[in-house]
Parts: structure tokens; C-alpha cells; sequence
């Protein structure tokens, strides 16, 4: 039971990070397509926070760069999402980071 039990609450655990994964890569491609559109900062903050909504807003770290005024047609685009995840399982966290942060980063040309 105790080995159950054990296996049991890792994949929960890894089930969490993995969500957090995918959901701030999917924010971040999000981003980074407005960007390639010309989209403002704050509208491309807005657009990541959107399709991040199952994480808390003030707890998400998003990068963008270049800056607006070096944004030229051709040129990349970086948008950058981070979250950490607090590890609720005890034994969880003596093997991984606690909290563990997952980013997710996505470029696009600027059209």
C-alpha cells in the first residue's frame, strides 16, 4: 500500500508540473503570435494571461523582447512565460526544487 500510495502521489505531482508546462508554453506561443502581428506589450501580457487561466495572473513572469521600438518587419520575436509550481507532496520535493519553475519560450518572425 505504501509503494501504491507512493507512486500514486508522484504522478498527481508530475501530472501538475506537466500541466504547468504546457499550459505556459501554449501563453507563450500566444505572445509571441500577437507580437509577430505588431501587437502591443500590453496586449500581448494580456493575450499570455488569457491563455494561461488556470494559473493566477500575478503569479506568472512574462519577458518580451526585443523592446517595441526594435521591432522591425523580419526580425524575431521572443516571448518568455514563467511559473513555479509549489510542490505539495513531502517527498516530492526532496528530490526536485521546491518551487520547480517551468518556462515556456517561444520565437517568431515579425511580419
Amino acid at each position: 500500500l505504501t509503494v501504491l500510495l507512493t507512486l500514486l502521489l508522484a504522478t498527481v505531482e508530475m501530472g501538475r508540473i506537466g500541466h504547468a508546462y504546457l499550459t505556459v508554453l501554449h501563453a507563450s506561443r500566444e505572445g509571441a503570435r500577437l507580437g509577430a502581428l505588431g501587437g502591443e506589450d500590453k496586449e500581448i501580457t494580456s493575450r499570455v494571461q488569457a491563455a494561461a487561466a488556470s494559473i493566477p495572473a500575478d503569479k506568472l513572469t512574462i519577458e518580451i523582447s526585443p523592446a517595441k521600438w526594435q521591432r522591425f518587419t523580419g526580425e524575431p520575436i521572443e516571448v518568455a512565460v514563467s511559473y513555479n509550481v509549489h510542490l505539495v507532496v513531502p517527498f516530492i520535493s526532496q528530490i526536485l526544487p521546491n518551487p520547480f519553475s517551468v518556462t515556456g519560450r517561444t520565437v517568431m518572425r515579425i511580419e
